[in-house]
């Protein structure tokens, strides 16, 4: 099952991409709101910082470190993502989308990291 951290870094890097080009729509698709010219540069820097990231599992996507910090980030996200969603906060057309997204990376990475320490 290496192929799930290979996806959500595949994931992450598009997510990366998507705000380092175009943070306008990232904020239309995913909060439902434009970004101000501070909130654009902020998520050029994110989407930096996510590149990044994903770049990270590259060598060995199964590396117990790098699985660690796949599914911590896409259980934050899932339960931030879920949290602006349910309160009404901020909602764009693929907010749920994502939830739903970094929901399933999350089940699945953890259970490719339980499956590798049975092994």
């Amino acid at each position: 099952m290496r192929w799930v951290t290979t996806a959500a870094a595949i994931e992450t890097a598009a997510t990366g991409l998507i705000l380092l080009f175009s943070p306008v729509l990232f904020g239309r698709l995913i909060f439902g709101g434009e970004l101000s010219e501070s909130g654009q540069a902020l998520g050029r820097l994110s989407g930096i910082v996510l590149l990044g990231f994903a770049l990270t599992s590259w060598p060995d996507p199964s590396a117990r470190p790098i699985s660690r910090a796949m599914i911590i980030y896409n259980l934050l996200a899932t339960v931030y993502l879920c949290y602006l969603g349910v309160m009404g906060i901020t909602a764009g057309l693929l907010l749920w989308p994502a939830v739903a997204l970094h929901l399933c990376l999350t089940v699945l990475l953890a259970a490719e990291r339980m499956a590798a320490r049975q092994v």
